[in-house]
């Protein structure tokens, strides 16, 4: 059994493989390293008795914090990697352009049969990821789930910063402005900042994954500006781990 592991910036992904098919366990990051991490010679020991989880085959790991961080007896793989061979497997495709909106950073990867011939990240601006939805929801009052259902006459939100963003949506609150529009252009700003990198890397069918896949409203924002079929895959926020245990498999 391969175990494969998404050290990611907000959670940590766990997914492995059995019988029974898959099995996914999700924790907090920080919650995750204070309970079940230990730096030992700059690598990162788990302790999956306390997890309850068995490793008995490989662990394979990747995400966020790769870079820094190499899980203890296991493999590190590129997390672009990662999510590439996650996509593939949870979609059946071999061309599309794959499109992960993270906790803090996105990717925007191009996949012709069933290679990656080119990709753009941004992590250096949280505009185009989750804690950029999750905090302009906090300031707006309500749920990430009634944030996703509002993609109508979006105001214009001018800012592109997510620190700045959020002082302007509250001048437009002062402003009367109904929180649906609010939302709308919350929504839409996600797809303004990703809009160059994927009209780069256009593919006939995009490949939605991360935590932001959760929001219905910019899957057909973007569906209908770019023409295109928009998939978002059983799993897309536990992709990047699919994508660790098929590499082990190899």
């Amino acid at each position: 059994m391969t175990l494969g592991i998404d050290l990611g910036s907000r959670h940590v992904k766990i997914a492995w493989e059995n019988e029974k098919g898959w099995n996914f366990r999700r924790f907090d990051t920080i919650e995750f390293y204070r309970q079940y991490g230990q730096l030992v010679n700059n690598e990162l020991r788990i302790d999956f008795d306390k997890l309850h989880m068995e490793t008995k085959g490989k662990v394979v790991s990747t995400g966020y914090g790769r870079l820094t961080i190499k899980v203890e007896g296991g493999l590190v793989i590129p997390e672009i990697k990662a999510h590439v061979l996650g996509a593939l497997h949870q979609t059946g495709l071999d061309t599309f352009t794959l499109m992960d909106l993270g906790g803090q950073d996105s990717k925007i990867v191009k996949v012709v049969k069933g290679r990656m011939l080119d990709f753009q990240t941004n992590d250096k601006c949280a505009a185009s990821s989750g804690r950029f939805l999750e905090n302009m929801s906090r300031v707006l009052g309500i749920t990430l789930e009634e944030l996703g259902r509002h993609e109508e006459d979006p105001v214009e939100l001018s800012s592109t910063c997510a620190v700045f963003g959020e002082s302007e949506l509250i001048g437009k609150i002062i402003e009367g402005i109904p929180v649906e529009r609010l939302a709308a252009g919350v929504n839409q700003t996600i797809v303004n900042r990703v809009k160059p990198m994927l009209t780069q890397l256009i593919s006939e069918s995009i490949v939605f994954t991360g935590g932001v896949a959760f929001n219905p409203a910019i899957k057909r924002i973007i569906e209908r500006e770019f023409g295109v079929e928009v998939i978002v895959p059983p799993e897309p926020q536990f992709n990047g781990a699919i994508g660790c245990c098929i590499y082990g498999r190899t």
